[in-house]
């Protein structure tokens, strides 16, 4: 894993006009503006789609709830964008973290969770109406992807507090590193 931390943070520094505008004065709050609207277009739309897959708001048909997820979407591509420009910016403080490793796993797992759904369950569980529960393992599913998403919101805020540093001679670091080694 570290020679390729090593390569995908060389790689990231060759877009250098990232960082020089994330470094102006409005470019990291504006940065964080953005994410944080696409994070509340992505978060709000799944959780209540995955809700409803739960059995919350048995009495409304869950075929509506799925009207939300472009909204999901354009969420998650905003978040994607804006989450370049903080990778771009300090690749260091984000290639070598284990709350970012973390937090991109369970990115990978949400996406994995939600193909699964739609390519076994959707086509029944869309058509399901006001009143009906869906079967056990779409409520799974939902759960899952309700923990996967909260998880992501979790270790996203934790990264700014665990920064990696440098790494003593001799220490280990792996997948989960706690330390930079170069």
């Amino acid at each position: 894993m570290i020679p390729f931390q090593v390569w995908l943070e060389s790689a990231l520094k060759t877009f250098p006009w990232m960082h020089d505008l994330m470094q102006t004065q409005w470019g990291w709050p504006i940065a964080e503006s953005i994410h944080f609207v696409g994070l509340t277009l992505l978060f709000g739309s799944i959780a209540a789609w995955d809700l409803r897959l739960m059995g919350l708001a048995r009495h409304a048909p869950i075929g509506p709830f799925h009207r939300l997820i472009p909204f999901a979407i354009l969420g998650f591509c905003i978040n994607m964008t804006s989450g370049a420009f903080f990778l771009a910016s300090y690749p260091d403080q984000y290639v070598y973290n284990s709350a970012f490793h973390l937090k991109m796993l369970c990115v990978m797992l949400a996406g994995v969770n939600v193909a699964v759904f739609y390519l076994t369950m959707f086509r029944r569980v869309g058509s399901i109406g006001g009143g009906r529960q869906g079967p056990m393992v779409a409520r799974l599913n939902g759960a899952v992807s309700l923990v996967l998403w909260i998880t992501v919101i979790i270790c996203g805020r934790m990264i700014t507090f665990y920064r990696p540093t440098p790494c003593l001679p001799g220490e280990a670091a792996g997948l989960l590193a706690a330390c930079i080694v170069r």
